[in-house]
């Protein structure tokens, strides 16, 4: 039977060179594969209380059904949608019910609140990373093996105005691109460096994404369920260059809907809530070949805070390795995953708060960093010598705030 150190050497090889061939979700598919898009995440919304544990970036790479990572979206899309199928993340609902209580406590509802003609500004960050380090002697480490750092990073600052609101409350929201910054590297060599701030890059591709607009129709719960005119913004961007094609994956359905989705809020029908309540979301990461991990988001209405533009809920959320998806997962993970050689760890939290009286998020923050350690069993005996190792790292992160 194959030892595990020769397990360890067979991985090594084949991860660095699919780890890092695939990208990290962010770029478009051509050389060097930067995906331009992170992890995207669908989520359904769930409710107040029972929690129950069930299962929800760059993988093969995936952006929210994270890229190269695949994602399923559930659609709940009009006919207007002019969007993608794939995105980074899967979210299923998980259903929650509030504490009783034997008084009725005081009640806030956390959702959005629309008014046509509201203009807001608000800055975004999506990043994605993932990193393959070798520990141990040199004399350990394979040949072919190349580690490093594959990561991409955009902060896009856009201005939305509300154009008009339907019977349900759903606001058809026009966005426009302010300014950009985007950051792609690939094992730690710097692809695509641009600032719209910067004079230099006023004639890189990217810059054409400055002062476009395109529309969404946002709910209450915040959900985008429609995206429409991104197309025109992408046949705008010229060119076939590496960075023209990040600058038009940028604007892929599945990358925008993430990028103006809240998924912290609860369903509309669950949204008056007291303080202490708490609800649930599953949300799913493919990590490549290292497989796909679900997790139940629990967040929990921790306080009402007084601020000099009113009163701001503040809301907590943690979240825990879910068995929702085990059966798919199995499924997806039996095809070829590398995880049952490793041991994982991983660190999933997030933070909201949203201004109850205009009915705005202020600031809403989620970030995922996960680990896998594969350590050489014979090497680990020689009390001389550091055991060899390999360490795998990815991130997630995903972070809006107004800023007008």
């Amino acid at each position: 039977m194959m030892s595990k150190r020769t397990c360890l050497l067979i991985v090594t090889t084949v991860l660095w060179l699919l780890f890092f061939v695939a990208g990290c979700g962010g770029a478009a598919k051509q050389a060097p594969k930067i995906e331009a898009e992170p992890e995207k995440t669908v989520e359904t919304k769930t409710e107040p209380e029972k929690i129950v544990e069930t299962q929800t970036e760059p993988e093969k790479t995936v952006e929210t059904k994270t890229e190269p990572e695949k994602i399923v979206e559930t659609k709940t899309e009009p006919e207007k949608t002019v969007e993608t199928k794939t995105e980074p993340e899967k979210a299923v609902e998980t259903k929650t019910e509030p504490e009783t209580v034997a008084e009725q406590k005081p009640t806030v509802k956390l959702a959005l609140k629309f008014e046509p003609n509201d203009v807001s500004t608000y800055k975004v960050i999506m990043e994605a990373q993932k990193s393959v380090l070798w520990e141990g002697s040199a004399a350990s480490k394979p040949s072919a093996f190349k580690g490093g750092n594959t990561s991409n990073r955009s902060e896009m600052t856009f201005i939305q105005e509300i154009k008009s609101i339907d019977d349900k409350g759903n606001a058809l929201a026009a966005i426009t691109v302010k300014e950009l910054k985007y950051l792609a590297t690939v094992r730690d060599s710097v692809v695509i460096d641009f600032d719209s701030s910067r004079q230099k890059d006023k004639d890189n591709p990217m810059n054409g994404l400055i002062g476009q607009t395109y529309s969404l129709e946002i709910t209450p719960a915040g959900q985008v369920t429609t995206v429409i005119g991104t197309r025109e913004v992408q046949t705008a961007i010229k060119g076939s260059s590496t960075t023209a094609k990040t600058a038009q994956g940028l604007l892929k359905g599945a990358i925008v809907k993430q990028r103006h989705s809240i998924p912290a809020l609860p369903t509309i029908d669950k949204n008056e809530l007291s303080k202490g309540d708490h609800w649930s979301a599953l949300n799913t990461f493919d990590f490549g070949m290292l497989g796909s991990k679900s997790y139940e988001r629990i967040y929990k209405l921790e306080d009402i805070e007084e601020s000099d533009k009113g009163k701001l809920a503040v809301v907590t959320m943690t979240a825990v390795s879910s068995s929702e998806n085990a059966a798919e997962l199995h499924k997806e993970q039996s095809t070829g995953s590398l995880s049952r050689l490793f041991d994982n760890t991983e660190d999933y939290t997030g933070s909201f708060k949203l201004d109850l009286e205009a009915g705005e998020v202020v600031k809403y923050r989620e970030k995922i960093e996960a680990e896998w350690l594969a350590v050489d069993p014979e090497s680990a005996q020689k009390p001389d010598e550091k055991p060899a190792a390999l360490r795998m790292k990815a991130l997630r992160l995903y972070d809006i705030e107004r800023v007008d």
